[in-house]
C-alpha cells in the first residue's frame, strides 16, 4: 500500500482578473476557482489517476478542512486526516492578472497529541509498503519532524520517499530513503556549485547517494529528468513536446510516475517510462483530470 503525508493541506482559491490588480479598489473578477492541494495530495491524485491504491495522510481542522474532504473523496482520492481541535485548514489566494499575486495561508497549529496520532498510523505501516513525505514542514512543527518519522521506521521495511529541500532532504540521508527527488537547482544549492551539465547533476547526485540515498530522481524543469538508480546506472529522461498550460503539481507527478512505474515492473527503466506521462495530466480547476487505465499498480519491491 502507498501512503502520502501533506502536514498543510490547502484549497487554493484562483480568482482571474480581465484588468491589472488596483491595489486599494474593488475589482471584479472575471472568474473563479477552487483547487484542492498540497504536495502530498498533489501525488496522491496522479496515483490514484495511475491506478495505484493509495492514502492520503496529514492534518485538516475546521470546516475548510471538511470541505477539502469531501472534495477529495468527490475526486476518487481515498483519505484519512487527523482533525486538529483549533485553527483552519488554510485556503491560498491567487490572483492572475496579468502578473499572478498569492495570498497563502498559515494553516492550522499541529500539536504534539497530532503528531503522535500520526505516528500512530505510520506503526501500521507493513514491510514492503510506501511512505511519500512531500513538501515543507508547517511553522508549528520542528524542522526536524521528518527524520523523527524516518527513524520511527527504520528497519520496517517500509520504502520511504522523500520530495524537499536543502537540509529537510540532506538530514534524512542517513535513514537511507528509497527515493529523494530533488531539481536541479536544489540539488546544485545543497552540493554547493552551479550545475550546468548532465555529469555536474550526475555528480552531485552521487554525493546524495553516498550520503545514504538508493535513487536520486532529479527534475530540470523543461529539460526533463535524470535518474541515478541505485546500481549506478544514469537515465536521462526527455521532455513531451508541446505548451506549457500549468506547471504547478509537475514535480509531484514525476514522484508518482516513478513509484508506479516501479511498482508494475522492477525495473527502473520502466519506472523512467512512467516519469513524464504522468506529469502530463495535471490537476485543472475541477479536480485532477480523470483517465481510465486498465493496467493496475501492483507491489514488486524486492526484499
Amino acid at each position: 500500500m502507498i501512503y502520502t503525508v501533506t502536514f498543510n493541506p490547502a484549497i487554493d482559491y484562483v480568482v482571474r482578473l480581465d484588468t491589472p490588480l488596483e491595489v486599494g479598489e474593488v475589482n471584479r473578477a472575471k472568474g473563479e476557482d477552487c483547487v484542492l492541494g498540497g504536495k502530498g495530495i498533489n501525488v496522491s491524485g496522479v496515483l490514484a489517476e495511475l491506478g495505484c491504491r493509495n492514502t492520503a495522510l496529514g492534518f485538516v481542522a475546521g470546516e475548510t478542512g471538511a470541505w477539502l474532504e469531501r472534495g477529495l473523496a468527490a475526486q476518487g482520492i481515498t483519505t484519512d486526516f487527523i482533525h486538529l481541535e483549533q485553527g483552519m485548514t488554510r485556503i491560498n489566494v491567487k490572483i492572475k492578472a496579468g502578473q499572478e499575486t498569492e495570498l497563502n495561508g498559515a494553516g492550522p497549529d499541529i500539536p504534539e497529541s497530532a503528531m503522535e496520532q500520526l505516528e500512530a498510523q505510520l506503526d501500521q505501516l507493513a514491510e514492503g509498503d510506501i511512505l511519500i513525505l512531500a513538501g515543507s514542514i508547517p511553522s508549528s512543527l520542528p524542522q526536524t519532524t521528518y527524520e523523527r518519522l524516518l527513524a520511527r521506521l527504520e528497519g520496517h521495511g517500509v520504502h520511504t520517499v522523500v520530495d524537499a529541500t536543502r537540509d529537510l532532504l540532506v538530514n534524512v540521508l542517513q535513514y537511507h530513503p528509497f527515493l529523494i527527488k530533488p531539481n536541479n537547482h536544489e540539488l546544485g544549492e545543497i552540493v554547493g556549485r552551479t550545475l550546468t551539465t548532465d555529469a555536474d547533476i550526475t555528480a552531485a547526485a552521487r554525493t546524495l547517494q553516498e550520503k545514504g540515498a538508493r535513487n536520486v530522481l532529479v527534475s530540470m524543469a523543461g529539460d526533463g529528468a535524470l535518474l541515478l538508480d541505485e546500481k549506478g546506472e544514469v537515465h536521462r529522461i526527455g521532455t513531451p513536446k508541446g505548451k506549457v498550460v500549468n506547471s504547478v503539481g509537475a514535480g509531484d507527478s514525476m514522484v508518482a510516475g516513478f513509484v508506479a512505474g516501479y511498482l508494475r515492473s522492477g525495473s527502473y527503466l520502466e519506472a523512467c517510462v512512467w516519469v513524464l506521462p504522468a506529469a502530463v495530466p495535471l490537476r485543472s480547476a475541477s479536480g485532477w483530470q480523470r483517465r481510465k487505465r486498465s493496467t493496475p499498480c501492483w507491489r514488486r519491491f524486492e526484499r
